[in-house]
């Protein structure tokens, strides 16, 4: 399946309260939007895909229950970046601080928020430079920690404040580094 991508620019500028009430009406649907406002219309992942993005999650949650320092989501949560975009990471964790400085109507809706960690899961739907850019996007919008995974390649790409993107050959585990202090990531089961 491919992913779509609509520019209703042209013919209507949706305004958040918009946006928000298309993808609650097409729940079988998920979109993104990008800062420009073009619509993206992605297919729900085969099952190898879903289950390692489970996989990746599950770790996640497990270490965000035992640490407490933060709040993690999977990858139905669509956040508003601070570029207007918004974006769905596989998997996302934000300091408990920054969450709790939101109001409760912007945590029930898309949380107007660019998390302080996203990964990014390949699936065989997804463009590779597409992923990058996105990456690109998460890092200038406010993320401190970002992971590319590409499985067919056994790669992954770091994504950091400041620094070159670092790619690592089939690496065995991953970690958390200082924003996540104390989380590593199985890939083992991801691979």
């Amino acid at each position: 399946m491919n992913t779509f991508t609509v520019n209703l620019k042209p013919v209507l500028e949706l305004t958040d309260e918009q946006f928000f009430n298309l993808c609650q009406a097409n729940k079988d649907l998920k979109f993104e939007r990008s800062a420009n406002g073009e619509l993206t219309i992605m297919p729900p992942t085969g099952g190898e895909t879903g289950n390692k993005n489970a996989r990746i999650t599950q770790q996640l949650m497990n270490w965000t229950d035992a640490d407490g320092t933060g709040i993690a989501f999977d990858s139905s949560t669509c956040f508003k970046l601070l570029n207007g975009a918004d974006r769905s990471p596989d998997a996302s964790w934000i300091k408990l601080e920054r969450w709790d400085a939101l109001t409760s109507e912007q945590k029930e809706k898309f949380p107007p928020i660019c998390p302080d960690f996203v990964v990014e899961l390949l699936s065989p739907s997804n463009s590779l430079k597409v992923a990058q850019e996105k990456m690109r996007e998460y890092l200038d919008n406010g993320v401190r920690l970002g992971l590319l995974i590409n499985r067919k390649s056994r790669k992954v790409e770091i994504y950091r404040q400041d620094q070159n993107v670092e790619i690592l050959d089939s690496p065995a585990t991953l970690s958390g580094e200082d924003v996540l202090k104390g989380f590593v990531l199985n890939l083992g089961m991801i691979w």
